[in-house]
């Protein structure tokens, strides 16, 4: 438990459309929205899952095997437009964070330059309030169409992070199934647990008031609000899949769920902005007086998790 916080934070959480498969626009719309969310208060900006540049929604729409062309080639934008770390594609945002003074937790398709580079990560970053990286997660198993765009992450991502809100934790999307992976950041006594999601709808709401009501912490939920024209023109062939530029591919449903699983800010639903909300640390000590679980209702003596937190090394050949 963090106890340096005395007073309420403010936490905001932006929902707004990517400027699909265009890696700089994003970065520069991060920025800006950093500027914006800042100027009203706020300590900890949360973007939505892979906005960097944008969550690759055709997946859910392409033909297996008679599409594959169309999608071979939205691959392509996507990888191209994808972010490399290594090569500091972040500075902008990093030199925004760091000139207003908060933390911002980032989701992007990640191209790994340290490798083959042709793998892409579903990621999510956490940026200090001092612009370094804090943290990296890389989303541990993609679901479903998700596995033809990203290979699985590993558990070093699976670390708590300070900030002005609290310790901070976060889990992709459905990841928020895992409730090996949620222990493990339970147990490093986080106060907010951060969740980009392209999931929306009453189940996952209800997803993210158990866990609040589960750790015992803040739980923000970030979701991803697309509609057609935000993806139309962005590369050929998504004009044949997304024939109406109103409708609203994916809804949001951005939500700030209090430590008990009382809803206090959202759900934000078929509209972009930015969700703001005040975390009062007090709220996690009320809730964990009855219920810890990693505290009085661990039982330690019956029930362990182990945890493989080393990354794995690339693959080394020897030729004869």
């Amino acid at each position: 438990m963090n106890d340096r916080l005395v007073a309420p934070s403010r936490a905001a959480i932006v929902q707004k459309a990517p400027v699909f498969l265009d890696r700089g626009a994003c970065l520069q719309l991060a920025v800006s929205s950093i500027a914006e969310a800042a100027a009203a208060g706020a300590q900890l900006v949360i973007f939505p899952e892979a906005f960097v540049p944008g969550y690759p929604a055709w997946i859910w729409r392409i033909r297996p095997g008679g599409d594959m062309a169309l999608a071979d080639q939205l691959h392509r934008a996507l990888l191209r437009n994808s972010v490399n770390l290594a090569a500091d594609d972040l500075r902008p945002v990093r030199e925004a964070a760091k000139a207003h003074g908060v933390t911002v937790l980032l989701g992007m398709n990640e191209r790994d330059g340290l490798s083959s580079g042709g793998t892409l990560y579903n990621t999510v970053v956490c940026i200090a309030a001092d612009g370094s990286i804090a943290n990296r997660h890389r989303k541990l198993m993609p679901t479903n169409p998700e596995r033809m765009v990203w290979g699985c992450g590993d558990a070093s991502g699976l670390k708590s992070a300070n900030s002005a809100c609290g310790r901070v934790g976060t889990l992709i999307c459905w990841e928020s199934y895992m409730p090996l992976a949620r222990y493990a950041l339970y147990a490093q006594g986080i106060d907010v647990y951060v969740a980009p999601t392209y999931d929306s709808g009453e189940r996952w709401l209800a997803t993210m008031q158990h866990i609040a009501r589960e750790a015992g912490c803040w739980v923000l939920g970030s979701g991803v609000a697309l509609r057609g024209a935000d993806v139309r023109g962005a590369a050929p062939g998504l004009e044949q899949l997304y024939a109406h530029a109103d409708e609203w591919i994916n809804p949001g449903d951005s939500i700030v769920v209090a430590p008990g699983g009382r809803v206090v800010a959202g759900p934000l639903r078929n509209e972009c902005g930015i969700l703001y909300a005040e975390l009062d640390e007090g709220k996690v000590h009320d809730a964990r007086r009855t219920l810890d679980i990693v505290g009085h209702y661990a039982r330690p003596e019956l029930f362990r998790l182990q945890v493989r937190a080393n990354r794995l090394a690339p693959a080394e050949f020897e030729l004869d």
